[in-house]
Formats: C-alpha cells, sequence, structure tokens
C-alpha cells in the first residue's frame, strides 16, 4: 500500500471510528454519585460549597452570603492513552490488528470519569473537602457544633439491631442534617454504595422481606444499590443523596476525552521511528461536593 495523505486519512477515519464504537459501549457509573462540573481554566474554585443560598423569608434588607468563606480548589489534570502505528503495517495493509487497541482506547476514556471519581470515593476518608475537614469526618463544623457524617459499623443484615446500627444509623444521620441556621436540609438518602465484597450484604438488606435472624426487613427498598468494584476496601459502604442538583462527588471537566491523531508523514516521530502516533487526550479532575449529602463507614466496627 502506497502511504500518502489519502492512506493516512483513512487509517485516521478507520481508528477514529474503532475508539468511537469503544468510548459508546464501555459501561459508567460515575453519573450515579457525582454531578458533571464544566471547567474554563486550570482549575476551579468551589467557593459557593461554604454557604450555598438557600431561600427564606425576606424581611429588611436581603441576607447576602458570604461565597468567600472557604477556599476549596480542584486543579484539572492531563490524561493521555496513545497508540503506535508502525509504517511497514500500513504498506502491508495491516492496520486491521491496530482496531482492537483503538476500540480499547476509546473505552478507556469513556471509563475515565469513573477512574477519578472512584479514586475520590477511595480517598474520601483521608482527603479534606471544602469546610477543610476530610469529606467523611466525625467533627464537620456546623453553627457553632460538631456535626459527624462517619461511623466504622459493618454493613449488616444479620439481626434488626445490626441493620438499624449500621445502614439505620446513617439513614437517621443524613435524614437529621441542618443547615448553618439550624434548618433541615431534607437529605434523602438514594443510594447505598458498596465495592464487590460487600455486594451480597447490601442487596438482600435492600431487597429481602426479612433479616438474616428472620424479622421484618424495615430497609426493604429503602435505596438503590450501586456496585463498583473500584471501591478499594472490602468493608467501607457509603450512602447518599443524589435527588438535588448538588451531589456529594464532582466531576470537573476541562477538556473532555478525544481522539488525536499525528499522521504527518514528516514527524520526527515517523522519519526517525517509523512510526505514526494515535490516541486521545484529556484533562478532567474529581472532588468533593456537599458532605451533608454523604455518610461514610470504614466498616472496620472500630
Amino acid at each position: 500500500m502506497v502511504i500518502n495523505k489519502d492512506t493516512l486519512q483513512t487509517l485516521y477515519t478507520d481508528l477514529r471510528a474503532e475508539f468511537t464504537r469503544g468510548f459508546g459501549a464501555a459501561p459508567t457509573s460515575w453519573d450515579k454519585i457525582a454531578m458533571k462540573v464544566p471547567s474554563t481554566g486550570a482549575s476551579n474554585v468551589y467557593h459557593w460549597l461554604s454557604a450555598f443560598p438557600r431561600m427564606q423569608r425576606w424581611v429588611g434588607a436581603k441576607q447576602i452570603k458570604n461565597l468567600a468563606a472557604s477556599h476549596y480548589e480542584i486543579p484539572n489534570t492531563s490524561f493521555e492513552a496513545t497508540i503506535e502505528v508502525e509504517r511497514k503495517h500500513i504498506e502491508d495493509n495491516q492496520i486491521g490488528i491496530y482496531m482492537p487497541p483503538a476500540q480499547m482506547a476509546g473505552h478507556s476514556a469513556a471509563q475515565l470519569a469513573d477512574e477519578i471519581v472512584f479514586e475520590a470515593v477511595n480517598k474520601s476518608f483521608t482527603a479534606p473537602c471544602y469546610d477543610g475537614q476530610y469529606f467523611f469526618d466525625t467533627d464537620h463544623p456546623v453553627g457553632g457544633n460538631s456535626v459527624s457524617n462517619k461511623s466504622t459499623a459493618p454493613l449488616s443484615n444479620a439481626t434488626l439491631a445490626a441493620a438499624q446500627a449500621s445502614f439505620g444509623a446513617a439513614k437517621a444521620g443524613l435524614r437529621a442534617m441542618k443547615d448553618e441556621e439550624g434548618r433541615s436540609l431534607n437529605v434523602v438518602p438514594t443510594v447505598l454504595l458498596v465495592g464487590g465484597a460487600l455486594e451480597d450484604t447490601a442487596r438482600m438488606l435492600l431487597t429481602n422481606e426479612e433479616l438474616a435472624d428472620g424479622a421484618p426487613n424495615p430497609y426493604r427498598g429503602a435505596a438503590e444499590l450501586v456496585v463498583d468494584g473500584r471501591i478499594e476496601s472490602d468493608t467501607a459502604w457509603f450512602l447518599l443523596d443524589t435527588s438535588k442538583p448538588i451531589r456529594p462527588f464532582n466531576y470537573q471537566e476541562r477538556k473532555a476525552p478525544e481522539f488525536v491523531a499525528q499522521v504527518s508523514p514528516e514527524s520526527d516521530s515517523v522519519f526517525n521511528l517509523k512510526k505514526y502516533k494515535f490516541g486521545s487526550e484529556a484533562r478532567v479532575a474529581s472532588g468533593y461536593g456537599f458532605w451533608q449529602l454523604a455518610y461514610g463507614s470504614t466498616g472496620t466496627g472500630a
């Protein structure tokens, strides 16, 4: 096969089509727990998380919220995946061998949001959020008080007491969340998030009519179960409210994953190494939204 502009354009089109096919077929779950936040610079500063305005009675002058009460900044990070195509394979009309890697690159690009959002989930017991505390912590400052959204209770469906001490306590803790003025935030738990090790326990807790000891199960249908193998802990579990415009986790997107190519025959890599380059690039990040919408347990029991 003669390598010319048309040949390289055909190769580019074919690889991009495989990339797009892989991208579209990839399953994702990040949007079940996180909100997508657009970014137009090197980072986003989330001043508004510390004093998000709520409707209140208008008596006298308007009460302006201070949106600069905290400085929570999430910098964007660059990601890439690159495929090298040897010139001899184009000459020998063997470009078909690159179609599966191109499709896999698309699959990986589609799951980038999952990768970084669940990275934030895995760090949530030790990474700070907008108030300077760990996202899951026992002493978030609210209106002069300390509020907890963290537990160590193992998720259990063994008995009513065990279920109440784990899922029940998390549900009650979220329901009790208030704002700085002491008004209820009306948090409604909607998602129980676990890793693969807790899938069976979580599924039985949310679907069975009875607990393991035969007692009636008050938590049947209480939340949607989301299971993801990217959760590293075998014991940690999370109860979330994902019903509001603001969510517990953020997926920040400066540049969505896109297919890129270096197809110029005059490039250094082609002249010196006899290789063309194709792949994907993105600039994204993940972080934390309202901790009040999430309750996490290490599940360690201590």
